[in-house]
């Protein structure tokens, strides 16, 4: 005899806001991460003037329009820093 399938109530609002926190999570993860990559090779002198330039601006783009992302969809950066228990948060906190 089969067991009768389990429905999920998954409220539709609930769901996008948590698709969408995960997702503005993975993209803000790679941000900082891009971002101590440039930094890193700033200092180790990889890079001209130009593109330290260009790395600047295109990080602040992101920046900024990750904060809209986030005011957008009624967030705050806090809600992108998933607890993962005893390892701590997922992004260094500033």
């Amino acid at each position: 005899m089969t067991e009768p399938r389990k429905r999920i109530n998954a409220d539709p609002e609930s769901t996008e806001r948590s698709l969408v926190s995960l997702v503005l999570t993975v993209v803000e993860l790679l941000r900082q991460l891009m971002e101590k990559q440039a930094l890193r090779r700033v200092d180790r002198g990889d890079l001209t003037d130009d593109q330290i330039e260009a790395v600047g601006i295109t990080l602040m783009r992101l920046e900024e329009r990750m904060d809209e992302l986030v005011d957008h969809f009624g967030l705050t950066r806090e809600d992108l820093n998933i607890d993962l228990g005893p390892l701590g948060p997922l992004l260094p906190r500033d």
